[in-house]
């Protein structure tokens, strides 16, 4: 199965309409069916957005591997309480935060991490 036709499967499977589905994205119809079609390849914008809006898994998507959703936000978050019932609590701050993070955000704490990491080397 192609990207495209897994981008139909999703979309049916949500009982959406091309347009439907593409408005969740900021794209029209016809971008939408030229994917399903094959004539234009999905780009890494539209599939994070489809993984984003849809909660459709990464890997799925792009590989054909594993299950089409993922679970919600809040079900990862229980998940985490679950995993890490004994660790302390700002850990599990730590690890919510960056779930909910934006690209921004990670580039700006993978910043500060390279600089704290220099200065530990210059020491």
């Amino acid at each position: 199965m192609t990207q495209g036709e897994r981008v139909k499967e999703v979309r049916k499977s949500l009982n959406l309409t091309l347009e439907k589905f593409g408005g969740k994205l900021g794209v029209g119809k016809t971008a939408i069916s030229k994917i399903e079609k094959g004539e234009n390849n999905l780009t890494e914008a539209n599939i994070k957005a489809i993984c984003r809006e849809f909660n459709v898994d990464y890997i799925w998507l792009t590989t054909g591997e594993g299950e089409m959703f993922v679970d919600s936000d809040d079900d990862f978050l229980e998940k985490i309480d679950r995993i890490m019932a004994n660790e302390e609590d700002f850990r599990k701050k730590l690890f919510k935060a960056l779930i909910n993070a934006s690209e921004e955000d990670i580039l700006s704490l993978e910043k500060w991490i390279d600089f704290c990491a220099d200065l530990k080397k210059g020491e």
